[in-house]
């Protein structure tokens, strides 16, 4: 069954419980605009959007293991029904492994990074051009706080009409793979804002991240056209130095599609074809996702884990399917 009525609150509850995944996007889970699927009697939930003929599910189900390979197969008939074929992103290699099981063709599709704050420091020379960065945006006057979202809710809608134009012509604002602002679930969601004189700069968005490596996730960023460099990282700075104090242990970069490839981390039944096309991606696919931008943003802050995501097709792995994964995330 689908269950229109699922709460983001309900939702949320099952990401923290069941955490046998280790999915640090989890909390992607609950912006406003998912679908979600469970079944009578049986814990855990699917997310999914619709996109055509497929259904693009995010993660595996989270469930407990128990019911994890009935909500799949309950998923699928779901699809069926509706005359579509489920495509899942974002899989970690659990997730990957029994869906490759269960008859889906698996293959990587990118990574996500972490950084270990226990043993996190930008001292020596390799650090040193982003020490600078954030040491002139200071000195131009950036001030770096953490404040409720309401507070500057107007300031950062203005940033981020600017923001996307930049982007290219056509640009449309990404969903469902990455965070959004505001709505009910916000009071979990954490908002440092780099302001100048008042006047917002920058902003990032941190998400929870559950599992095995529990802490934050650096989610949406956007910054003020025209500002100086190193507005992003002052502001990532200093809410690593107050993560540091409370002691939390991870944070966390993200999915980056295109990124960390690897042919010894395929599964068995990958799709040759699909590898290369990933690949090729990787090298020109700019137009499609900024993964080389994206990833060199991540290399600067020494990141201490990289993890393969996965993508899974039920059937053959396709170019159709993949593409609809970025029709759900507004992408296209």
């Amino acid at each position: 069954m689908t269950d229109l009525k699922t709460s983001g609150e309900t939702v949320l509850e099952a990401i923290r419980e069941y955490t046998a995944a280790d999915n640090p996007s989890a909390f992607l889970a609950v912006s406003e605009g998912n679908s979600y699927f469970t079944l009578p009697g049986r814990p855990g939930v699917v997310v999914y959007r619709p996109a055509g003929r497929f259904l693009v599910q995010l993660g595996g189900p989270f469930a407990p293991d128990d019911s994890y390979r009935d909500l799949l197969s309950g998923f699928r008939k779901l699809a069926a029904e509706q005359d579509r074929t489920v495509v899942s992103v974002q899989l970690q290699a659990r997730d990957a492994q029994i869906y490759a099981e269960s008859g889906f063709t698996v293959n990587q599709v990118g990574a996500s990074y972490a950084v270990d704050l226990d043993s996190f420091t930008l001292d020596g020379t390799r650090f040193m051009q982003l020490r600078n960065k954030i040491s002139r945006a200071l000195r131009n006057g950036l001030t770096v706080v953490e404040e409720p979202y309401e507070k500057w809710r107007t300031s950062v809608e203005e940033i981020d009409r600017l923001w996307l134009p930049l982007k290219g012509e056509g640009a449309r604002p990404l969903e469902y793979l990455v965070g959004q602002c505001g709505g009910e679930m916000q009071q979990h969601r954490r908002l440092f804002v780099g302001h100048v004189d008042g006047q917002m700069a920058g902003y990032i968005l941190y998400s929870p991240v559950y599992g095995s490596r529990p802490g934050w996730m650096h989610d949406l960023s956007r910054r003020r056209p025209g500002k100086s460099p190193g507005i992003m990282e002052a502001i990532n700075k200093a809410a690593i130095d107050v993560f540091r104090q409370e002691e939390v242990r991870w944070l966390h970069f993200g999915f980056t599609p295109f990124t960390g490839l690897d042919d010894k981390l395929e599964l068995p039944g990958s799709s040759p074809g699909f590898t290369w096309f990933m690949h090729f991606l990787w090298e020109h696919g700019e137009g499609v996702y900024p993964a080389v931008t994206q990833l060199a943003y991540k290399e600067k802050w020494n990141q201490s884990l990289v993890l393969p995501e996965y993508v899974a097709f039920d059937g053959e792995a396709g170019i159709n399917a993949f593409v609809h994964v970025f029709r759900a995330a507004n992408a296209l």
